[in-house]
């Protein structure tokens, strides 16, 4: 069998010939440090959508609520993130965070509505 030296410690081991790391240890840690960036990518960006979600569900309480752009920013809302934009027949846009759903109306208001 041939000497080989562990991808994620450096350490030389024997074991077969397509074995890369010395241990279970060491193959977990390689592979969590390559997928480092981009599980904190989705991470981040699924904790604004909850943060999101929560605001929405938290301030809708009756299914359709409307609310003022100031008190969604003052409560932390991210217009960025969202999973969804419907537009009606008639160019009526929504967004919609999940089933929590916003349309922009004049004068820095919003309706709230929740999606059934």
């Amino acid at each position: 069998m041939e000497e080989k030296k562990c991808l994620n410690c450096g350490e030389s081991f024997v074991g077969r010939i397509d074995k890369k790391y010395c241990s279970d240890y060491c193959r977990n840690t390689y592979n969590n440090r390559l997928d480092k960036d981009e599980k904190n990518l989705i991470r981040n960006i699924n904790n604004r959508l909850r943060k999101n979600y929560k605001i929405l569900t938290e301030l809708n309480v009756n299914g359709k609520t409307k609310v003022s752009k100031h008190k969604l920013l003052s409560n932390g809302f991210d217009f960025d993130y969202l999973t969804s934009i419907y537009t009606t027949k008639k160019g009526t846009v929504y967004h919609f965070c999940y089933d929590q759903g916003y349309l922009a109306l004049e004068n820095d208001l919003f309706v709230l509505i929740k999606r059934e």
